[in-house]
């Protein structure tokens, strides 16, 4: 295990700095450009913060949905080779569930505040089928 600060810490530290150090002390395009990096380090943290657990997931469901173990870039080719064959078919409600799902975990990470995304978790909090698209 590495000491601390870890990475996820000193984004942190960085973006605080670019919000409460340098942004009130620039203006116009500098502002913006400032603006832009702390998004990206906020994405950027999310992403430290919940990779781990979020491919995890992703590995497991593809693992059920193919019959089979392996890394997750593999298993995302397999995938992807197996719709273009036609031996998975874009309807297949197992299929759906696994896209419904990784897309609902993509967008926590770049866009946890996308009012659709929010008024989605709330209606999947409701649902006895988890992450599944509502309508």
């Amino acid at each position: 295990m590495q000491d601390r600060p870890g990475p996820g810490d000193l984004v942190k530290a960085v973006t605080a700095f670019l919000r409460d150090t340098v942004t009130p002390l620039t203006a116009g395009r500098v502002t913006f450009e400032t603006r832009v990096a702390i998004n990206v380090l906020e994405l950027v943290a999310r992403e430290l913060a919940g990779a781990a657990k979020t491919d995890a997931a992703e590995r497991e469901r593809l693992e059920r949905l193919l019959g089979r173990t392996g890394p997750l870039r593999d298993l995302n080719r397999e995938l992807c080779r197996r719709i273009a064959n036609g031996s998975i078919a874009a309807s297949d409600e197992r299929l759906l569930g696994h896209l419904w799902a990784t897309t609902m975990e993509k967008l926590a990470v770049d866009q946890p505040s996308y009012a659709a995304f929010r008024e989605e978790l709330q209606r999947m909090k409701g649902s006895e089928h988890g992450l599944r698209p509502s309508a």
